[in-house]
């Protein structure tokens, strides 16, 4: 199946093959939240980025191998609703952003800062900290050495536009600063962004539009 990265709730999983890892995408509850199970080719671990909601369908796609560790995005309660199910169900490590941490319920084994790295077998993905949707915000780069990047953006970054700032001025600034620098000012056009909500896109087709982004605000 060629990978689309078009998902719907009840629906099945978009299944992304890279050289190292293979990435499963699908589509959980009443927000429509993504959740990206990565699997290591090499080894077989895995890991779950999102444990939004319907944790049942969490654990089919997780299946019988289990996962090492699930890392949540951000401390909005629409992507962690599935978390404790899921790691009674599986014992994972939990990993989540240093300043996001106390406000998601389950408690978090690893605090993760800008930099830090994150592994899912022998693929390494690095943990970049961006501020402005959620005080600690955690989005993931896996450099892959066969081809180009490819970076999991929690809300942070979607198709047409930075994550939701609730017309706070400071916030938005804050979060664009990020998003450019962090993302756009060190990662190439082809870049493959998955988001928490929707459907996937590219650094390079949303880089023509910051300017404009800066300039509505939002």
């Amino acid at each position: 199946m060629t990978y689309s990265g078009a998902v719907k709730v009840g629906g099945r999983a978009n299944v992304h093959e890279l050289t190292d890892l293979m990435i499963s995408k699908v589509a959980v509850g009443s927000m429509n939240n993504n959740a990206y199970l990565l699997r290591c080719r090499d080894t077989g671990e895995q890991l779950l980025i999102d444990a939004a909601a319907e944790p049942q369908t969490l654990l089919r796609l997780i299946g019988d191998d289990g996962i090492a560790s699930v890392v949540t995005t951000h401390r909005h309660g629409d992507h962690w609703q599935a978390l404790a199910e899921v790691v009674a169900a599986t014992g994972a490590r939990t990993y989540a952003g240093r300043y996001d941490a106390e406000g998601i319920p389950v408690p978090t084994d690893v605090l993760l800062d800008d930099g830090d790295t994150v592994r899912v077998g022998r693929v390494e993905l690095t943990a970049r900290h961006l501020v402005g949707h959620t005080p600690g915000s955690i989005v993931l780069v896996y450099d892959d050495p066969h081809g180009h990047p490819h970076v999991f953006t929690g809300d942070c970054l979607f198709p047409g536009g930075v994550g939701n700032t609730w017309q706070d001025p400071q916030a938005f600034a804050s979060l664009i600063n990020d998003v450019e620098e962090k993302l756009f000012g060190r990662l190439p056009d082809e870049t493959w962004v998955y988001p928490g909500h929707g459907n996937d896109t590219t650094l390079g087709n949303e880089r023509p539009h910051l300017a404009e982004w800066r300039e509505r605000g939002w």
